[in-house]
């Protein structure tokens, strides 16, 4: 498969090093790319960095009226979209099972399961539509293996991979033979693919620069998160749909 260009794709959570570096890489790709925060003065100097063709949207991910407008002004102005990134998370984490506490619960539904669960909702008609429809979430090896102390982050981020695959399931059957069907009377290509990056944790060169002590074994360079979203975009989607793509070291 051919890398597709002019593509237009949204990148959510893109005020940190991981949104610069995937807006940076889709923008120089060949792709028209949104990147969206919820702090206007910190997502302008992200866009700024990543590209100066990058545009930069201001949204609360966790209000669904925000999310319509955002969508409505990204096709008023592009079109509609044919990928979403979604690098939205953020960790808070405790000492067992006991202190476990519902300020911290209530930030992580908020940040990583209310954010998902918005974002498909709004978009998943133009995922579904495009020629080469993406959704990508960013998950942790830590689902696979819970530790007490992580007990609420691990829960949202289950719950979190849980909807991506359900969303991979509604492409699947929106274009298979158990789904729509095509002009011709038969059964549509698979053209659109929901999926989960696995990491253990990210790094990014300020990090380095900070501790240069470190190795930070296991962790993924965000230019390498980057990379593998590009990299969406140029594999058939019936490889992709509900994988979990491990790109921890």
């Amino acid at each position: 498969m051919s890398t597709p260009r002019n593509l237009n794709v949204v990148v959510t959570g893109g005020s940190g090093p991981s949104g610069i570096a995937a807006a940076r890489a889709l923008h120089d790709a060949g792709h028209t790319v949104f990147t969206v925060g919820s702090d206007g003065p910190r997502i302008e100097a992200a866009a700024a960095e990543a590209g100066s063709g990058v545009t930069p949207l201001v949204c609360d991910l966790a209000s669904m009226a925000e999310v319509r407008s955002l969508h409505a002004a990204i096709t008023a102005r592009a079109g509609k979209v044919d990928g979403v990134i979604h690098l939205v998370g953020g960790w808070r984490g405790a000492k067992g099972i006991a202190d476990q506490s519902d300020e911290d619960w209530d930030f992580l539904e908020r940040s990583a399961i209310t954010t998902v669960r918005n974002v498909t909702r709004v978009f998943y008609e133009d995922l579904t539509a495009s020629g080469t429809g993406r959704f990508a979430l960013v998950s942790s090896t830590a689902v696979g293996s819970p530790t007490a102390a992580a007990a609420s982050y691990v829960a949202v981020k289950a719950a979190a991979e849980a909807w991506t695959l359900a969303v991979a399931d509604g492409f699947r059957r929106d274009q298979s033979a158990t789904g729509a069907i095509g002009a011709t009377g038969g059964p549509e290509e698979q053209r659109s693919a929901a999926v989960i990056f696995v990491v253990k944790a990210l790094v990014d060169a300020g990090m380095r620069a900070k501790s240069p002590e470190r190795s930070f074994p296991g962790f993924t360079d965000v230019d390498e998160l980057a990379a593998a979203a590009v990299g969406l975009f140029a594999t058939p989607a019936a490889e992709l749909n509900g994988r979990r793509l491990l790109l921890s070291r």
